[in-house]
């Protein structure tokens, strides 16, 4: 069971990892340095860990709520580089993605707490 939540975890982190490469490196063009892949590696171990926690702690629906808002955090990253590539888009977009994503976690714990009270209540 929790090598199954394992891969998840890493599965979560690596896509984080490589999407933030792909917008960054491809889509702005810009060339990365070895801190840039530390910090989108850490980012990545970041939504990786949570989500493994979140599994493994059995808060499905606060984890479909975080996953929720890392995607739309992506959502918006991306369509900051792509319609503002000369100007502060790149910093806009990763503020987002930050943002967003802490939002949804933050929002997975409301609703997970909430949902828990619910059920001890009846």
């Amino acid at each position: 069971m929790i090598n199954k939540l394992w891969k998840i975890g890493f599965f979560t982190g690596l896509t984080s990892y490589v999407l933030l490469i792909v917008g960054v490196r491809t889509v702005l063009g810009q060339t990365l340095v070895f801190t840039n892949y530390l910090t989108f590696g850490l980012f990545g171990l970041i939504i990786g860990v949570f989500s493994f926690l979140l599994l493994f702690y059995n808060l499905k629906i606060a984890f479909r709520i975080f996953l929720i808002g890392v995607v739309l955090g992506f959502a918006e990253f991306f369509r900051s580089l792509l319609m503002n590539p000369n100007g502060i888009g790149d910093v806009l977009g990763i503020l987002s993605l930050f943002i967003i994503s802490s939002f949804g976690l933050g929002l997975a714990f409301i609703v997970q707490f909430i949902v828990i009270l619910m059920k001890k209540k009846s």
